[in-house]
């Protein structure tokens, strides 16, 4: 289990970019992405209700989506459906809600729920939305949202170390 690629972006789009690195700050998210803050920062969501908690602070896809997506015809590189860490060998969209994931040496994040996809998967390829909203057990292959428990750098080939929530374990829904 390990970090793939870290990816940022300051601008409203969904796309980010791969960087050498990323500085996750508790309770912040990553540092400079536009989608970190205590306080809800998806356009939609914050003007429903501005002052509720950000559980949207990091994202994560697993890279074998990717692949998954290659067999069907789309060609999908990290990053380019909005998350910050691309991750390689963890089941994230079967992983129980809270969930925290230690990356790197320091940085640790806590699941919160499944990314719910929006039309701007299209505008990264033509019928990609349609492709991440499946009639199954996990409706929504668009991986998870986490909020930042600890500080610290993370790096591709990171190693990622899970820690399971007690028992009995919720399973995730969209946040």
């Amino acid at each position: 289990m390990k970090v793939i690629s870290v990816n940022i972006s300051i601008k409203i789009h969904i796309n980010k970019k791969a960087v050498d690195s990323i500085n996750i700050i508790a309770g912040h998210g990553v540092e400079g992405d536009r989608h970190a803050g205590k306080t809800v920062q998806h356009i939609w969501d914050k003007k429903k209700n501005p002052t509720a908690p950000n559980l949207r602070q990091v994202h994560l896809i697993h890279k074998e989506l990717f692949e998954e997506m290659s067999a069907k015809g789309f060609e999908i590189q990290p990053g380019e459906m909005g998350e910050n860490i691309t991750t390689e060998g963890i089941d994230l969209l079967n992983l129980p809600e809270n969930t925290i994931l230690h990356l790197g040496e320091e940085a640790k994040i806590q699941i919160k729920g499944l990314r719910k996809p929006c039309s701007q998967l299209n505008h990264v390829q033509e019928g990609l939305l349609n492709e991440m909203v499946v009639d199954g057990e996990v409706p929504y292959l668009t991986g998870v949202m986490a909020i930042a428990l600890a500080d610290g750098v993370v790096r591709p080939n990171d190693p990622i170390k899970l820690e399971f929530p007690q028992k009995p374990h919720k399973k995730l829904v969209a946040v």
